[in-house]
């Protein structure tokens, strides 16, 4: 008897976890996909966020108290604290712990040359390739590595999150792309057959939204989309600040863009190929994407049929952390159309958006971002705005870019994004010399007509 009821009891335990394991499958590629391809939200992600907020607040508050106590002790031990991290550092430089005099040494110098040469090595060019610093955290370890271990509690609710974002988020995220990138194949390939009609645009526009929306909830993204009025229009380029490769996908969930680039191979490349099929990109081989003339040549083209959509180009040329903007490349303000400057700002206490290819490649940038909490962001749309009479191609694109620069709340930088992987360009380094040597020659001369004219007077 026992040993049927204990029988009975197994069988309903299968059961439950059967019938929890279908349902989490039935969810996973079924309902979430689904919702993802019609663009539909429920407010699970809204509530999402907002408790995410509480949780970081609570945590960050721990950690407060944690640091004020530990501050307290420290305090008791050491009533000179301010000076302490000084004299330690100066002593070292001496050479022995107890010949801190009040005295100068010539090798006080040292410690001052060392903090200025630390000011110029983190400088505004090169702060701008990595990661942005958070004041506080948010439960993950990329950012911070200590923190989890600062109470047990807190690192209850950290391996808490870790088994959330990789157990659960992660498996229904990457099971969203991929189904997102195998209807955007097979759709675009089928549109791609039919002729070239307005039902054919139609359709394509439809299966471009949808492939967005999916890779848009793959990502957890959540897209607050401002002034829809200044949205662009078929007759212009958009340019907007970049920061990671899923700018792209974050505009094109609120409408379709003509895209330009290098085409590549792989899956990127037949991702390309099945855009192309059935919407109007630009795409250029290698040997081509040097060729200015060509390039401009066909960008002008597109932009001259009302029919296409708008053009999206980023042109910093590279990612920057979504602190700045850099310096805009002079070629897509020299077309003579209508630019229309979008600003994307992301929220980073969700997860890191910017993207540093010198130290990840795509696939593992994409494989961090989707174990990240979420993606956070905001887009405004800007006036649109036209060349000046008088105006060259830079001074328009400084104005476009200090636009953007204001309303995304950026600091606006003229350095070119180029410095990433590249020196400084000898232009620029004869053009601060040229400048110098004006200085000097100016100073010169007019040492030299003053002496002339005392002469003269006596």
């Amino acid at each position: 008897m026992d040993s049927l009821a204990l029988r009975l009891n197994e069988d309903k335990s299968c059961l439950c976890l059967g019938v929890s394991i279908t349902a989490w499958l039935t969810f996973l590629f079924g309902f979430a996909p689904l919702l993802a391809v019609l663009g539909v939200s429920v407010g699970i992600s809204s509530f999402y966020t907002r408790t995410l907020l509480h949780v970081f607040e609570w945590a960050n508050l721990h950690m407060d108290l944690r640091a004020k106590e530990k501050n307290r002790q420290l305090f008791r031990h050491d009533t000179n604290g301010k000076l302490l991290s000084l004299k330690q550092e100066i002593q070292e430089l001496r050479g022995c712990a107890g010949c801190l005099t009040s005295e100068f040494n010539l090798t006080d110098v040292l410690f001052f040359c060392r903090k200025a040469m630390e000011n110029v090595v983190d400088d505004d060019v090169t702060k701008r390739f990595s990661p942005q610093k958070l004041d506080s955290w948010n439960l993950l370890t990329r950012n911070n590595h200590n923190f989890c271990h600062i109470s047990l509690r807190l690192k209850v609710v950290w391996v808490l999150g870790l088994l959330l974002r990789y157990g659960v988020l992660l498996p229904l995220r990457v099971t969203l792309a991929i189904t997102g990138i195998c209807l955007f194949l097979v759709l675009s390939t089928l549109v791609g057959v039919l002729p070239n009609t307005r039902l054919r645009s139609c359709l394509s526009d439809k299966v471009h939204l949808m492939g967005c929306h999916i890779c848009v909830r793959s990502l957890s993204a959540i897209i607050t989309y401002h002034n829809r009025q200044n949205k662009p229009q078929n007759d212009g380029i958009c340019v907007a600040n970049h920061t990671t490769p899923i700018d792209g996908i974050i505009l094109a969930n609120d409408r379709c863009y003509s895209l330009v680039g290098q085409l590549h191979g792989g899956l990127l490349g037949m991702i390309q190929r099945a855009m192309v099929t059935s919407s109007p990109h630009i795409w250029f081989e290698r040997a081509e994407v040097k060729d200015r003339h060509l390039v401009a040549k066909r960008l002008i083209d597109h932009v001259a049929d009302k029919t296409k959509h708008p053009v999206l180009i980023f042109p910093e040329g590279t990612c920057i952390n979504n602190t700045s903007v850099m310096m805009f490349r002079k070629s897509s303000f020299e077309l003579g159309c209508t630019i229309y400057p979008v600003a994307i700002k992301y929220d980073p206490r969700f997860g890191d958006a910017f993207w540093n290819s010198s130290k990840f490649g795509l696939v593992r940038y994409l494989l961090r971002t989707m174990s990240s909490w979420a993606i956070v962001c905001s887009v405004w749309y800007l006036p649109p705005m036209n060349r000046k009479e008088g105006e060259d191609a830079v001074q328009f694109a400084n104005r476009v870019k200090s636009v953007i620069a204001a309303k995304g709340g950026f600091v606006d930088l003229k350095w070119d994004g180029g410095l990433k992987r590249a020196r400084v360009k000898e232009a620029f380094k004869e053009e601060q010399q040229e400048l110098y040597s004006r200085l000097v020659v100016g100073v010169s001369q007019g040492a030299d007509n003053a002496a002339s004219d005392s002469a003269k007077e006596s």
